[in-house]
């Protein structure tokens, strides 16, 4: 099985080719913009394996594109190639716009193009899975059923619109063009390798830097959170046996307030580097509350019981032992997290302080 992998340099994209390439003998081509979240660190614990290949591609690139299909003939495509942090895309949605929706239609056309070259016996295993957010669905209040498959779409955010237009574009292909094409929607990832502008390494990094660890609002938005790997092992469980045309929702089963999740990890570095940086006592004195963010969603939760019952995935970490991993990983790769940090992203768009 040969796969191409869409934004394989990311934090999901890298830990699906690590996955991949670490417990099956399939092959895996990365096509990877390197935009400034993109890190090809991720993946040097299996650079040297004789299945794995990258290549440099913008896939708003026609060109490019189909001269990576035609010349690799993937059996299977997994697209997370996308702009995906929502502060960013409030500041400037434009990249959004092009990445999510330009670049998605360009890899349905040239997966459709090369559709239509191939023998039969290799187009009868063809999918394409495009990962998408639980974002799409906009948010809950705090009774409202969890988000099914079947939830109507209300994205909040520009960034949150583009995926759900790329979903949209999805749809349409596979249903006008009998293109084989998945969808699955996720709720929020954590763990290793997570680019630092995100909550849970800032929350990590900025504690051990004695900064301060900025929360939105009062810290009351609910999230389901995923550890990444899961995640990892349900897109693979679904490219090679879900049906197509069919949508999948993936959850961690583990909804919990942001301020919640800052606490507790305040908590376990309590115990696990009890040393502080200097004037500070407690890690939690380090919590600021800042301005909150324009349309913040209040509560997402996914009903992942489809994934479970079709394809017989749950999640194996509990947020509790995936935290715990998440935190003792950021310990032990702080020249990762410095490096990230040196490059192009210095901390930027973590919060206004509340006046």
């Amino acid at each position: 099985m040969k796969f191409i992998i869409t934004g394989g340099a990311g934090f999901i994209g890298s830990t699906v080719i690590r996955n991949i390439i670490n417990n099956t003998d399939y092959q895996i081509l990365n096509i990877d913009k390197l935009t400034y979240a993109g890190n090809l660190d991720s993946l040097k614990s299996i650079n040297d394996s004789r299945r794995y290949s990258f290549k440099k591609i913008d896939i708003c690139s026609s060109i490019d594109v189909r001269e990576v299909f035609n010349k690799y003939q993937p059996d299977s495509v997994i697209h997370l190639a996308a702009e995906s942090h929502v502060d960013r895309s409030i500041d400037s949605p434009a990249e959004f716009i092009k990445t999510n929706i330009f670049g998605t239609y360009t890899l349905l056309e040239e997966s459709k193009n090369y559709l239509s070259k191939i023998d039969k016996v290799k187009k009868k295993i063809f999918r394409f899975l495009h990962v998408s957010t639980d974002e799409v669905y906009g948010d809950l209040k705090k009774n409202d059923k969890l988000f099914t498959e079947k939830t109507a779409y209300a994205p909040s955010s520009p960034y949150a619109a583009s995926k759900a237009s790329s979903d949209h574009l999805v749809r349409a292909w596979q249903r006008t063009y009998n293109f084989p094409a998945l969808i699955t929607n996720c709720s929020n990832n954590y763990g290793p390798y997570q680019f630092p502008e995100k909550l849970i390494p800032v929350i990590i990094l900025n504690a051990l830097e004695g900064k301060s660890i900025p929360v939105y609002g009062d810290g009351k938005q609910i999230r389901d959170w995923l550890y990444v790997e899961d995640h990892a092992e349900a897109l693979l469980e679904t490219v090679l046996n879900g049906k197509i045309g069919e949508t999948y929702n993936i959850g961690g089963h583990n909804e919990i307030q942001n301020i919640d999740v800052v606490k507790t990890i305040c908590r376990i570095l309590e115990k696990i580097v009890p040393v502080k940086p200097e004037g500070i006592k407690k890690y939690e004195q380090l919590i600021e509350y800042v301005q909150d963010r324009s349309g913040h969603d209040v509560r997402y939760a996914i009903d992942a019981s489809k994934i479970y019952n079709e394809l017989n995935w749950k999640p194996k970490e509990s947020f509790k032992t995936g935290i715990e991993k998440t935190i003792k990983w950021y310990l032990n790769n702080i020249d990762w997290c410095n490096k990230v940090k040196n490059g192009n992203y210095q901390g930027e768009r973590l919060g206004v302080l509340k006046k």
